[in-house]
């Protein structure tokens, strides 16, 4: 390939645009970059996020974005303040704040949703 591939674009689906637009910038503090009438793209530091509303949407039980965070216990405590609360999985193992640590590799995970249900996630590596 003779062109140079340079940011990634992730691609994310939403029922209701003007929450989720509260929800990714307000809330999460993502910078909303442009608009047009099919979507939003919102700035995840070095990619993108293209939103994208679809009425029918159903949102899946596995994680469709994720961002690495320098303390996830912090960041945990964060969305706490901010009305988010981390998922709890049964038999997971997660601590009193929500948080899975990989035994074995000792990463450390949590699992939160939007409003329309998409899983998202941090890791602290």
């Amino acid at each position: 390939m003779d062109t140079k591939i340079t940011t990634l674009v992730a691609f994310l689906y939403v029922k209701d645009r003007d929450r989720a637009l509260e929800f990714y910038c307000d809330t999460l503090g993502l910078s909303l970059k442009g608009s047009d009438s099919f979507g939003d793209f919102l700035d995840s530091g070095h990619s993108l996020i293209r939103m994208t509303v679809m009425p029918d949407h159903t949102a899946g039980p596995h994680p469709v974005l994720g961002w690495e965070v320098d303390d996830i216990r912090l960041a945990a405590r964060e969305l706490g303040e901010r009305g988010i609360q981390l998922t709890l999985y049964d038999g997971m193992g997660q601590d009193e704040l929500g948080v899975w640590t990989s035994p074995e590799t000792g990463a450390s995970v949590a699992w939160f949703t939007d409003p329309d249900g998409n899983v998202l996630s941090l890791t602290e590596a």
